[in-house]
């Protein structure tokens, strides 16, 4: 799911601001070469691995991505002009023998899907895409994932405390709005509407498919609306940031409801998927690793985050407050964590054959079922998990 130009949502439309400056760090390495003069460690991707491993995410730089900028915090070049920052992609400290793109994405690829970018550009190695993304485009571009970075997604919908005081589960929603005459809005084409919708959670007298991504309209409504978001950044926001407001939200995960997509799983294109199988074997790990490592110490890689958001000028703002925010929050509800299990990153079974059930009978109504005869087993693979890798 994409996000929209101030907060989270569906694809939206927009102007994309361009700044066109390049900064570097000093002392880092070339963008297209990886560092001929630093020595490679124990895990070496050099010969498996595209020189430069190149990941399109599915947003401007922030905290949920973490991950990706704990590989290169230390080390790297930023193009303003392409929303991209490079550096030699390290793992546990070492150098891996090959460098590291991070692309921004949301406004820096003007809002289409990750999928679709991932097919116009081949040199993009892997790249964001949620299950339900992955389910709906499966006919059209396919993408196979191979890490899930966060186990739960941080879509909510979110609402005032003091005007719903008994309001605690998405359960309990759809009574509490039609009582108040209050609506939710969220950003039309989320087809998690269509979920609730279908096990009668929801249904057109409450839901307005307006929302633009900013605040006003909430704000406006007096705390009578509820609204779409990420848990892990608007509670922060609304309550410190956006000044109209300046006070707590409640919230209730997507996920409790049932609609259980894996977030921004890092996925290859399936056609890709045995080519890159070798390096994969490598790298999946070292994401991981990655992963353990940003939320146990996540400032310097914060650092990275808050400079690029600055330097790429997309006209999202992201300050060290919702970073903060966001890390202990992903921790919190468990957001970001080894699940079920005792392994981080890895997909659970039945959880993924449940909503591929779910999100292809929403697909099929829509009129965008998935691909002729595809399974679970075409979307995702635990094949190059590390099992012993864990919070």
């Amino acid at each position: 799911m994409q996000r929209s130009t101030l907060l989270r949502g569906t694809a939206v439309t927009g102007a994309v601001a361009i700044a066109l400056t390049l900064t570097s760090c000093a002392g880092s390495a070339a963008e297209s070469a990886p560092a001929a003069d630093m020595e490679i460690g124990s895990v070496d991707l050099s010969t498996d691995c595209p020189s430069t491993v190149v990941i399109q995410t599915d947003w401007n730089p922030e905290a949920e991505h973490g991950h990706l900028y704990e590989m290169i915090k230390d080390d790297y070049t930023i193009d303003a002009n392409t929303k991209a920052v490079t550096g030699p992609l390290m793992s546990d400290g070492e150098y891996t023998g090959v460098n590291l793109e991070i692309r921004a994405g949301g406004p820096a690829i003007g809002f289409q899907t990750v999928s679709a970018q991932m097919y116009q550009d081949d040199a993009i190695t892997l790249g964001y895409v949620s299950t339900d993304e992955a389910i709906q485009l499966s006919g059209t571009t396919p993408t196979k994932a191979v890490f899930a970075p966060l186990d739960i997604s941080p879509t909510m919908v979110m609402w005032d405390p003091a005007t719903y005081p008994n309001v605690k589960t998405v359960d309990d929603v759809k009574g509490a709005l039609s009582a108040n005459g209050g609506v939710w809005r969220y950003f039309d084409g989320s087809a998690y509407i269509e979920y609730l919708k279908s096990a009668g959670l929801a249904d057109s007298a409450i839901l307005d498919g307006s929302y633009d991504g900013t605040p006003s309209n909430f704000v406006a409504a007096g705390g009578k609306d509820m609204q779409q978001g990420f848990a892990s950044a608007e509670p922060y926001v609304y309550q410190n940031e956006v000044s109209a407001w300046g006070k707590p939200v409640d919230f209730a995960l997507i996920h409790d409801a049932g609609w259980q997509t894996y977030q921004s799983s890092v996925s290859v294109k399936a056609g890709d998927f045995d080519k890159l199988s070798p390096c994969l074997e490598k790298l999946v790990p070292v994401l991981q690793k990655a992963g353990v490592a940003y939320y146990k110490d996540p400032s310097a890689a914060n650092d990275l985050i808050l400079k690029l958001v600055d330097e790429y000028a997309t006209g999202w703002t992201y300050t060290q407050g919702v970073a903060d925010y966001s890390v202990k929050t992903q921790v919190d509800l468990g957001l970001v964590g080894n699940g079920p299990d005792a392994t981080y990153g890895n997909f659970d079974e039945g959880r993924f054959d449940d909503f591929f059930t779910k999100a292809s009978k929403v697909y099929t109504d829509l009129g965008t079922p998935p691909a002729s005869g595809y399974t679970p087993a075409d979307l995702y693979t635990n094949q190059f998990i590390d099992t012993s890798i864990s919070f």
